[in-house]
């Protein structure tokens, strides 16, 4: 039969392997590098028989996201045996690829240690030298049933019990190891050229805290040493920029046992960072056409019922009773901004209707997966949601997309874009879900944005675009997203006069900015290694005097920066110069003014900057204009305004 490689065709038999065919169609190299291949885009083993009537073949390579995806997953069965050798009585559950990396979990005895993944890592050594080849075999289900009985790996058949439909499973075979796995794999253990076993942690058997405790290994590993290096850089950079110690090293905020996981309690500096950023965002939503609302923490079941969040959401939130009356503790603001639509009567002219809350929700998140702020169960959202008509819509979410543009340039990020499509547990009709799914791809196309395609990542009432923010490690972080939905309307009635007297109905949409504050400032915090933009600085500027001499002068210059709209502080301390300038430092304080005989003399301060430059004595003046600019200077990128007084 006939197969396309790329731009050219060549002949080939049914049940040839796919390597083998692949490689008389590309290079020696590129075929090196191939750790699998795509079969009309079905992604398969180099060693697996060309299937009848395959007519594409391409090759998958290594250092690419398909390519690493499958590395990774093969060193998690590499791990698995070695984990097998070293510990017999250890029962293997799933080992999944997972973003820059893998992991795989164990039921064992005891948590693994420091000195068991130096162990794992050495055994794991020996199977990559061994270059033993990944062989499939497809063989009745009750064998491989009989087959993992016998080792005690009752895991497996529990697997095999709740997610495999039909008579027929896939084991993958390497060296003394055999799994559960429906592949691709990497032709042989050497291919894995680069790995490094990195944590271990506790995980409770398909996410159930009533299920066991299992021993859960954390890998990862790259197409080649050098990207290795990188990345393991770029995780000892992220534990230096962890914002649950810089919180703590800052005084920004912190967690108590007795007040509860997932609730974070926030300090003088961070909550003056919180309301710094939360009057900008008010300012700038009044600026693009928003109105203020504010709906109750609280709300009755019933209403719950009606969106679909009782039965699509329900584990995610939060009940209580109240005279008898079941209420849900909100975790979206959406249903109050559809009754505050729903209070009077709206005519096409009234339309769009855009109201914007930065309201405080509540979600039961697992505490297997709360991390300081990026997941906590209490946080604010700057949560908006958007009336309009039809022929409204593309102008509406467009708006959105600039929005989120500018305040990611505001903020210095890079950013990706999915679109995530209908999820398995959802509402709503074909042609509803179909038509907003347009109008979101309508609207990145007019603008020219790239995207991914998020398959069945949409929320329950709509497909929405995700917007990824890149930091400085290059990391992704889900912050801005919009969502269409012709849904809930739908469902909660709501309506406008159009201009032919007919009864419509309206759109909308649900988005947020920054999404929840508290993981917005946890991601800033680790942008920035804590070194937060100067308008955005809960003390943007220090006066460190030298000697008591100069105090009643330090104070006279803290009163006109102040007077001027500069936060400042003023450190009298009796202690060496050269501890408190380094103190200052230690707290990401963007400017050090520093008050001696020489300055007072000359009526200025000699200005310092964190990062170590001494900018000399500078007036007054010149000091209110310096930091004026440098809190101007990232809203020209967005085109923003700055209310330097306000602040």
């Amino acid at each position: 039969m006939l197969v396309t490689i790329e731009d050219s065709s060549l002949e080939a038999a049914a049940g040839e392997p796919c390597g083998q065919v692949l490689s008389r169609g590309i290079s020696g190299k590129r075929m090196k590098n191939a750790v699998a291949c795509l079969v009309d885009g079905k992604p398969l083993d180099l060693t697996a028989p060309l299937p009848e009537g395959g007519r594409d073949l391409a090759p998958v390579a290594a250092d690419s996201p398909e390519g690493l995806a499958i590395i990774r997953h093969s060193t998690a069965h590499i791990m698995a045996e070695a984990v097998k050798k070293l510990f017999p009585a250890a029962q293997v559950t799933i080992g999944p690829s997972i973003e820059n990396g893998f992991y795989y979990d164990f039921a064992f005895e005891r948590p693994f240690t420091p000195e068991d993944l130096e162990a794992i890592e050495a055994e794991m050594q020996k199977s990559i030298a061994a270059n033993a080849p990944f062989s499939c075999t497809f063989v009745p289900k009750a064998d491989a049933k009989a087959l993992f009985a016998s080792q005690g790996e009752v895991y497996k058949l529990e697997i095999m019990d709740e997610n495999i439909v039909g008579d027929t499973v896939s084991l993958y075979r390497h060296g003394t190891f055999t799994d559960l796995c429906r592949g691709p794999h990497v032709p042989t253990t050497g291919a894995v050229k680069a790995f490094k076993l990195l944590s271990v942690a506790g995980a409770y058997w398909r996410g159930d805290e009533k299920r066991p405790m299992l021993q859960r290994i954390y890998g990862t590993a790259f197409a080649s040493d050098a990207d290795l290096k990188k990345y393991l850089r770029h995780l000892e950079e992220a534990k230096k920029r962890d914002h649950r110690k810089l919180g703590t090293q800052l005084d920004l905020f912190s967690f108590s046992e007795e007040v509860g996981a997932g609730m974070p309690i926030w300090h003088p500096k961070g909550e003056l960072i919180r309301t710094i950023l939360e009057d900008f965002e008010r300012r700038e939503h009044l600026r693009r056409g928003y109105q203020l609302v504010r709906g109750p923490l609280i709300l009755r079941r019933e209403l719950w019922e009606r969106s679909g969040h009782y039965d699509n959401y329900r584990e995610n939130m939060y009940f209580t009773e109240i005279d008898g009356q079941a209420y849900g503790i909100k975790p979206m603001n959406c249903l109050s901004h559809m009754l505050i639509y729903k209070s009077r009567v709206r005519s096409y002219r009234d339309l769009p209707q855009r109201y914007f809350e930065l309201g405080v929700v509540h979600r039961h998140e697992k505490s297997g997966v709360l991390h300081g702020l990026m997941r906590v169960r209490q946080f604010t959202q700057d949560d908006a949601h958007i009336l309009c008509r039809p022929d409204q819509l593309l102008d509406e979410i467009t708006g959105v997309i600039k929005f989120v543009q500018d305040v990611v340039a505001l903020f210095g990020f890079d950013y990706e874009v999915d679109l995530s499509t209908r999820p398995e547990k959802s509402i709503g009709s074909d042609e509803d879900w179909d038509r907003a799914t347009k109008a979101l791809i309508d609207a990145m196309e007019s603008l020219g944005l790239p995207y991914d395609i998020n398959e069945g990542d949409g929320a329950f009432y709509g497909p929405k675009i995700d917007i990824k923010l890149k930091d400085a490690l290059e990391r992704r972080w889900q912050c801005a997203t919009v969502q269409c939905d012709f849904t809930l309307p739908e469902r909660f009635d709501l309506v406008y006069t159009d201009a032919d007297g007919e009864r419509k109905r309206p759109v909308m949409l649900h988005r947020v900015i920054l999404g929840a504050v508290e993981r917005f400032l946890g991601v800033l915090i680790e942008h920035t290694a804590g070194a937060l933009p100067t308008w955005l600085s809960p003390e943007q500027a220090r006066i460190l005097i030298v000697t008591d001499a100069q105090k009643e002068f330090a104070e006279e210059a803290k009163a006109k920066l102040a007077e001027a709209g500069i936060r400042v502080e003023l450190d009298e301390r009796n202690e060496k110069l050269g501890f408190k300038v380094r103190e200052a430092q230690m707290e990401k304080v963007p400017y050090m003014l520093v008050a001696g005989d020489k300055e007072k003399e000359l009526g200025g301060l000699n200005v310092r900057l964190r990062s170590g430059e001494n900018l000399g004595v500078k007036s007054l003046d010149e000091i209110v204009l310096m930091i004026t600019a440098d809190c101007l200077e990232p809203f020209k990128r967005g085109g923003m305004r700055y209310n330097f007084r306000s602040q």
